[in-house]
């Protein structure tokens, strides 16, 4: 049975997985991030831009087909990560794709009638889903606690849009759907930092800052 890395000192950067004793091999080689970051970012500018309003509404459908190939993108990165034993990129992959493909089958289902809801029911069927997925997403921001900050901050930011676009579907406010948007856009600048610094040591540079944990005992 593996023992338990050592916790780095305090002037070495915290990894969000340890390093394996020695290089992988074959088809367990490589970094999974590399995968899951762009198809994050190129999901979430989508989602973002929806929510803002560079789509029309007539014709929101138009950008699910990125949605759903980030959340394919997504699913495997978290294959991948669980191959070389990530659990925490596996399982953080696998929601963030999850959350990708229920939005875009939401999307698609209300835009062309699949499911049979009433007109009348769209938005609470809309709230149904930003809640369902907010409660999620805070169980995300409390789980990073312990990873280096910047993960933490990413998934605050996700649940503050989350909850200003439940507020814009209450309060029926296209000013808070914007707001929603350009937070997501936030986020995905954060998750830009990430894949510089990935891309930065998959070939052969230096980490990137990631901040300190915010709890560290």
């Amino acid at each position: 049975m593996a023992t338990p890395s050592p916790v780095p000192p305090p002037d070495q950067p915290i990894r969000l997985v340890p390093p394996s004793e020695g290089p992988a091999a074959g088809t367990l080689a490589g970094e999974p991030a590399l995968i899951a970051f762009p198809s994050f970012i190129v999901g979430a500018v989508a989602f973002g831009m929806v929510l803002i309003g560079v789509v029309p509404a007539g014709v929101v459908g138009a950008g699910m087909p990125i949605v759903l190939t980030a959340g394919l993108g997504m699913f495997v990165a978290a294959i991948w990560s669980a191959r070389i034993g990530q659990s925490a990129p596996a399982g953080i992959s696998a929601i963030v794709g999850s959350f990708f493909v229920s939005y875009a089958l939401l999307a698609l289902g209300l835009i062309h009638n699949w499911y049979g809801i009433p007109l009348l029911a769209i938005p609470d069927t809309q709230k149904l889903f930003t809640i369902s997925w907010l409660i999620i997403v805070t169980m995300l921001v409390l789980a990073t606690l312990r990873l280096p900050s910047v993960f933490t901050l990413l998934f605050a930011l996700i649940d503050v849009a989350l909850l200003l676009n439940l507020l814009s579907i209450i309060q029926t406010s296209t000013n808070l759907s914007k707001a929603a948007g350009w937070v997501v856009m936030a986020a995905s600048a954060v998750v830009v930092y990430l894949f510089f610094g990935s891309a930065s040591l998959a070939t052969g540079g230096k980490e990137v800052p990631l901040g300190p944990p915010i709890l560290q005992d």
